[in-house]
């Protein structure tokens, strides 16, 4: 059984996308079949951390669109087999994509994939919506700032 979790927090600047990477790599290096999805369109980061940043063709959009399948827009991580990146489009702002196309498209890709970890956006908006329309679990980051834990406290109210 494939697990699709939303790694999550309501604040920006927390970690959401260092848990993300680091967990999928931790996963992956386990002998399981990771997906990374980037669900922060127009501020797409996850390619950054995972040095993927320079094989980014196709994207989630793509995906949506019909321009191509969801595996050809899969970056593979060639440091570690079985770990795969859904990168978001950076010129596209979350509007681009709804609750429903996003479930469908984890959904997806939870068929070939032991695990989809789903690093959402700040806020609590559309993108926070899209993000945890298919998700089974959420892990929710925060640091020790009154801020970040107020705000990790209303996502956990709103998931």
């Amino acid at each position: 059984m494939n697990r699709i979790i939303v790694i999550t927090s309501g604040k920006g600047g927390v970690g959401k996308t260092t848990v993300t990477s680091n967990l999928g790599m931790a996963i992956a290096r386990l002998g399981r079949k990771v997906a990374l999805v980037d669900a922060d369109f127009g501020l797409r980061n996850l390619d950054l951390l995972l040095g993927l940043e320079n094989r980014v063709v196709y994207t989630a959009i793509d995906v949506i669109s019909g321009v191509c399948p969801v595996e050809k827009a899969l970056v593979r991580d060639k440091r570690q087999p079985g770990l795969v990146l859904l990168p978001a489009a950076q010129n596209r702002n979350k509007e681009a994509i709804t609750p429903d196309q996003m479930q469908e498209m984890v959904v997806e890709l939870g068929k070939s994939h032991d695990y989809v970890l789903i690093d959402c956006p700040a806020g609590i908006e559309l993108g926070f919506r899209n993000a945890i329309a298919a998700a089974q679990e959420a892990i929710i980051v925060t640091t020790p700032e009154v801020a970040a834990v107020r705000d990790a406290d209303r996502v956990v109210g709103l998931a």
